[in-house]
């Protein structure tokens, strides 16, 4: 049986931005957007603008949230980005509107391919629809698109996409309703 080799290990082709972009936005991104000494959602706002990212109107972004690359960010009109949530966005990441990303949550856009020895970089978009909900501590894997209006539950895990208006829970999370929303 072959084995791994992280030596051979090469994503070299990965080029998410200039070393020196993303060496400034390390710093600002520690500082500003991860400080929960920053109490101010339009400093975080500010700064994301600045390097790249697309956001709408009325959107909140809480302390202590991580986004690995900004200019691969776009948050939809009214949306919530919780406390704590980790945005590891190295591919792209759309936010519909009025979406809430719930505290801890983890949007994570990579992975690696553990079938090769060289343990290649596999990289996928996340889209997350108008209306859904990512619940606390819930992770959205590669890849996934969360539909329309869709819940993952609390410390669930989506490995699949969600369907418009289903309530999804566990890991791997399974629909276990649909949701139905009151005027």
């Amino acid at each position: 049986m072959s084995k791994v080799d992280l030596s051979s290990y090469n994503n070299s082709w990965y080029q998410p931005g200039s070393r020196f972009k993303r060496a400034v936005w390390f710093v600002v991104n520690a500082t500003c957007i991860q400080s929960k000494w920053m109490p101010s959602s339009g400093i975080r706002k500010f700064w994301l603008r600045l390097f790249g990212a697309k956001l709408g109107k009325g959107v909140v972004i809480k302390p202590r949230v991580n986004i690995k690359y900004p200019w691969l960010l776009e948050i939809g009109d009214y949306t919530w980005i919780g406390e704590g949530v980790w945005i590891d966005n190295l591919d792209k990441v759309k936010i519909g509107k009025n979406v809430c990303v719930s505290q801890e949550a983890y949007l994570l856009c990579g992975n690696h391919d553990y079938s090769k020895k060289t343990f290649d970089l596999i990289v996928k978009p996340i889209t997350i629809e108008d209306g859904a909900w990512v619940g606390a501590r819930a992770i959205v894997c590669p890849g996934v698109m969360c539909h329309s209006h869709s819940v993952l539950s609390v410390n669930s895990v989506a490995t699949m996409s969600l369907e418009s208006y289903g309530v999804y829970q566990g890991n791997p999370a399974s629909l276990v309703k649909t949701r139905k929303i009151e005027d």
